[in-house]
């Protein structure tokens, strides 16, 4: 392989490693004739009937999962902790490492709490699935830990997903750990509330700003809002060494600068600090999302700070943890924010959307980089900005060149198409890095899906229509909807294939797997160029 395959398959496997490479062998050779659709917020909804259990991922790593083990640890820093009791705390920021190390600094903000909530909002940076301009909210109606089940807040969690700022990415929030460290701290000390994880993306200041909104708007007296963040992560181990000398007077200093953002309730000056100084502090945009919910009157108490550098007596590698409360009430909103117009893709924005994905390709394949939407002289439409997932096939003389996309809604449609385009062409595991002289020759084809959604029985699938993603023993394929009607497959054929392309026997849709339906709107280039 030459330097600039090399180049370019490394670039593509480095910022596109989100894409699930085993969902590329959805795409075959032709495709239908698009399917035209809206996003139903009823789809997106969560069953009120069924009873759906989220368990913690992290039970037995980042705490105990014995019950026992787990109580009497959260209770010794209950023992410990002397706080002053606040009658009037609407919202909290809270550290999110493990218990050794941030464990007190979290009972004591969360003990200040000196009231029962009837909900309690939880929002997380996401560590492990890099995502832009979108939150993540839950499909299940309970999270369980070793001390027990929590209800989850279906009802909010719906009217959330009425926006499509928030949406249900499964590995986003069932394996990050801001959000779930939270929960059996706060049931130690809140009885019968109901919980609303959220696990935020990369987000823009308009992102921030109309999140806090939606969320303002659905808060009442009864809500505490939690905010999980560490702050400054300085060492190697971080890729963040500013300074060398006098490290923890740095690190505090550095720290307490954007306490002071926060004191004053500024979330822009937060972010505008964060970006100016570089400092590492994860949860920032959780926490500019609460800092734009608060009106100008609520007032900040400094509750602890402290360093896992002072903790392990080693400040090589340290990561701040403050614990802070926000004391006031909820301001109520004239009105609650309107959910957005989902309008469908006009023939224009199919066009810019084809455009961008061929420009992509050219731009990557002259500059070796990947490009921003501003380089590449396309017009970006509001819908086309709306999170939504997509996929991007290749074809050569009418055969697959390659195909990969993304199957939950993780980033802007026009975003998912751009990094996409990408990666069909350099990183599908099946075929080699496209070079520059087979670019007259491919037709690029965009599938832009829908949200997936649960269904009871894979009789609900409706062969043509719907595309499939099948789960169980913890494997997983994906056939978009063309497939079937391309190989001329009936359901048990299509899910026979289904299941051996996910690994598993051929049989093994037919017990103990689930299944999500989507669908998608398919348009491609008239003519191969």
């Amino acid at each position: 392989m030459g330097r600039k395959k090399k180049f370019l398959l490394g670039l593509a496997i480095a910022l596109l490693c989100v894409v699930s490479l085993f969902f590329s062998t959805a795409c075959r050779r032709k495709a239908p004739a698009s399917i035209e659709g809206t996003v139903d917020s009823a789809v997106k909804q969560v069953s009120l009937q069924t009873k759906n259990v989220l368990k913690s991922s992290i039970a037995g790593s980042w705490y105990s999962n014995d019950a026992n083990t787990l109580s009497k640890e959260i209770e010794g820093y209950y023992q410990k902790a002397e706080v002053k009791p606040l009658n009037d705390v609407i919202a909290l920021i809270s550290p999110h490492a493990g218990y050794q190390y941030s464990g007190r600094t979290a009972v004591m903000g969360i003990k200040s709490a000196a009231k029962q909530y009837r909900r309690i909002i939880v929002i997380g940076p996401s560590h492990r699935v890099p995502m832009e301009e979108v939150l993540i909210v839950p499909r299940a109606t309970h999270y369980q830990t070793p001390l027990g089940e929590v209800e989850l807040d279906v009802e909010f969690i719906n009217k959330l997903l009425e926006h499509p700022v928030f949406q249900y990415v499964p590995d986003a929030l069932e394996y990050e750990h801001s959000a779930q460290i939270q929960v059996p701290l706060l049931q130690y000390s809140q009885k019968n509330f109901k919980l609303v994880p959220i696990v935020a993306g990369h987000c823009s200041f308009g992102t921030i700003t109309k999140a806090g909104r939606i969320l303002k708007g659905l808060t009442d007296e009864g809500t505490l809002v939690v905010t999980s963040s560490d702050f400054t992560h300085y060492g190697a181990s971080y890729d963040y060494v500013p300074f060398s000398e006098n490290i923890p007077e740095q690190i505090k200093k550095l720290d307490m600068g954007a306490y002071e953002y926060i004191a004053k309730l500024d979330s822009k000056g937060f972010l505008e600090y964060r970006n100016k100084t570089g400092a590492t502090i994860c949860g920032s945009v959780p926490i500019a999302i609460l800092l734009s919910m608060l009106s100008p009157d609520v007032k900040t108490e400094f509750i602890n700070y402290t360093t896992s550098g002072e903790l392990m007596k080693d400040f090589s590698n340290s990561v701040s943890y403050f614990s802070i409360a926000f004391c006031g009430a909820w301001q109520k909103s004239s009105q609650n924010e309107p959910p957005e117009n989902r309008s469908e893709l006009t023939e224009e924005d199919k066009k810019q959307l084809l455009t961008l994905a061929r420009k992509t390709i050219l731009y990557a394949l002259k500059n070796r980089r990947v490009p921003d939407v501003s380089e590449l002289g396309v017009t970006v439409s509001e819908v086309m900005k709306i999170p939504r997932a997509a996929f991007v096939t290749l074809k050569k003389n009418s055969q697959l060149r390659g195909c990969i996309g993304d199957v939950f809604p993780q980033r802007p449609l026009y975003k998912s198409v751009l990094l996409n385009a990408i990666n069909a062409s350099f990183n599908d595991r099946r075929f080699s890095p496209l070079e520059e002289n087979e670019c007259n020759d491919i037709r690029i084809e965009i599938s832009a899906l829908t949200v997936p959604s649960p269904i009871a029985s894979p009789n609900e699938i409706r062969i043509g229509v719907d595309g499939v993603v099948l789960n169980k023993d913890s494997r997983s394929a994906l056939f978009l909807p063309q497939v079937a009607p391309e190989q001329g497959w009936d359901l048990s054929q299509m899910l026979s294939n289904l299941s051996l392309k996910a690994g598993l026997p051929i049989d093994a849709w037919k017990e103990g797997a689930s299944f999500l339906v989507f669908q998608a709107v398919v348009f491609g280039e008239e003519k191969e160029k």
